[in-house]
């Protein structure tokens, strides 16, 4: 094990997995919110980091070849099982969590089956972009707590005339409620849109994990 910055990084992104989990068991709202997003939002960006400076530098390693997707699924899980505590039993975020999820797990278990010949299941294009929107929407609906969080406070006593009033700009809005409203709007329903296209690349590149693999799955091979 080689302990260049592109690895540090990696164990970074898989440390970040379980403090996202924590920080809303110990944390109140909002600050469990922002450390949530804070947190997954960085390990994110080291996703990109770590391979980029890994390949400019010459540095790729076995360790980090290995960690690497598992931080990753780490990530996207934990994360995954923490909206679904926060959100309840939303059939429009648990429907996509589960397809993701059921992904994950057969890929990974399709890799350890194949075994030395798992190398023909290399990352693709698609999967990136998977990847990437996992993680924009995931980071999108940790943010609908913070905007939530904030539109009530901003709006705690206050009636709806007044409310109204500040939506339609007809009064100052000095606690930011206009922001807040549009920010939970925006957040829940692009989160929601985000996942759903997260889990539809998810899907299509399961099948193609499985469609490469199949050879080696028949009785004959």
């Amino acid at each position: 094990m080689t302990w260049n910055i592109p690895n540090i990084l990696t164990v970074f992104r898989l440390l970040c997995a379980p403090a996202v989990a924590i920080a809303f068991l110990v944390l109140p709202h909002p600050f469990s919110d922002w450390v949530a997003l804070i947190l997954f939002a960085g390990a994110s960006i080291t996703d990109w980091f770590d391979g980029y400076l890994a390949r400019k530098w010459n540095q790729m390693s076995k360790f980090g070849t290995m960690l690497d997707p598992i931080a990753d699924k780490a990530m996207v899980i934990t994360a995954i099982a923490v909206l679904a505590m926060n959100f309840g039993p939303n059939p429009l975020i648990i429907l996509p969590a589960a397809f993701i999820l059921l992904r994950e797990t057969f890929v990974s278990g399709l890799r350890e089956f194949l075994g030395e010949t798992a190398g023909l299941l290399k990352v693709t294009k698609l999967a990136k972009w998977k990847t990437t929107a996992q993680m924009v929407a995931i980071a999108v609906l940790f943010s609908f707590g913070l905007f939530s969080h904030y539109l009530g406070m901003g709006s705690f006593g206050m009636d709806g005339e007044t409310i109204d009033a500040i939506m339609a700009g007809e009064l100052s809005d000095e606690t930011g409620l206009r922001l807040s409203y549009y920010g939970t709007i925006l957040s829940y329903n692009g989160g929601i849109i985000l996942l759903w296209v997260a889990a539809a690349l998810t899907v299509i590149t399961g099948f193609d994990y499985l469609r490469k693999a199949m050879p080696f799955l028949s009785e004959d091979a």
